[in-house]
């Protein structure tokens, strides 16, 4: 099995959802990392929602965060961490067009 440390770092996010990491087929992935930065001069709302291919499901890992101009959430991080199975995504939607960077770091197990 290999380990490998990886980041995807994306953006900018907008009104129309953003996949920001899918895990890959045949690779488990736990998410040590999701940080969400408004680039605009303005308050923005944030959606971060997780989809489990394999049950058909997505959920909100949160939905309507405030994010004030200039500033980040961590949403996942320290001692909180996600894992993701084989095809597994996170999304990022704002509440502004083009208003959100995100970086996700994770360790893929394959």
């Amino acid at each position: 099995m290999a380990n490998v440390f990886k980041n995807s770092i994306k953006g900018p996010a907008g009104t129309g959802g953003l996949v920001v990491y899918t895990t890959p087929a045949n690779t488990v992935s736990t998410v040590i990392g999701v940080n969400v930065a408004n680039i605009l001069a303005q308050n923005i709302n944030v959606d971060v929602s997780i989809t489990d291919s394999s049950a058909v499901v997505t959920k909100y890992l949160v939905k309507g965060a405030i994010i004030t101009q200039g500033s980040s959430a961590i949403l996942v991080g320290g001692e909180q961490k996600v894992v993701l199975e084989a095809n597994d995504s996170i999304t990022v939607t704002s509440s502004v067009d083009a208003s959100v960077d995100v970086v996700v770091s994770v360790l893929e197990i394959s």
